[in-house]
């Protein structure tokens, strides 16, 4: 029998550091945005974070603009095989060395609104492990969204100590909610094959369908 189950690569991922550059384009009558990271290279030191500036870096890369996303930690246990969205490239942002790693769709908003989903080629798979605990959104309609990663960008004193406390700091749109919970057994997100669908809140916390 075959086990179609992905393959773990990478584990002890969690509290891992990363930074992140969103470089948005026109892509025909919508926008997307070309995602370079530090994951797997670097992380992320603070000193080389601080000498980046957009808008040079949007001018160098022919961007309509470009975001800092981050610096940001893994709330995930294991990452799986990564399938190359674009030719694999890695580029030197002023002494931070980074790849090319994902593709977001972006419609005709460039901007990063909260609670809004978005749509990530990223071609990953994560694993979250049994006895581990997970941070979710949750909507309306009872859909939950795992936390992936949270951010430092907005609330540098944010650790994963203080995720259980969160809901008391995200202004939440009606019918939403907030929890922490410890899984009964191991999650995987496989978005190797699928877009994903990925979502943020206020404090650029990111959060993943888990289903694609």
């Amino acid at each position: 029998m075959t086990d179609d189950r992905p393959q773990r690569l990478i584990s002890d991922m969690r509290g891992v550091r990363y930074g992140e550059i969103l470089a948005v384009s026109a892509k025909g009558t919508t926008l997307e945005a070309e995602v370079w990271g530090t994951q797997m290279l670097n992380d992320c030191p603070q000193e080389l974070w601080d000498t980046l500036d957009a808008g040079q870096i949007a001018e160098e890369l022919g961007a309509l603009l470009v975001k800092l996303n981050g610096p940001r930690y893994w709330v995930l246990d294991g990452l799986g095989q990564k399938v190359a969205v674009r030719d694999p490239l890695l580029r030197d942002f002023n002494g931070l060395m980074m790849r090319r790693i994902a593709v977001i769709e972006l419609g005709n908003n460039p901007r990063a609104e909260p609670y809004t989903l978005r749509r990530v080629n990223r071609g990953a798979v994560f694993f979250f492990d049994a006895g581990s605990p997970v941070y979710e959104l949750v909507d309306p309609d009872g859909v939950a969204y795992v936390m992936q990663a949270y951010c430092v960008g907005v609330d540098p004193s944010l650790t994963e100590e203080s995720l259980p406390d969160l809901e008391r700091r995200l202004d939440l749109p009606a019918g939403w909610r907030f929890g922490t919970r410890i899984l009964d057994e191991e999650l995987v997100v496989d978005t190797s094959t699928t877009v994903a669908t990925v979502i943020q809140d206020e404090l650029e916390n990111t959060y993943t369908l888990p289903h694609g």
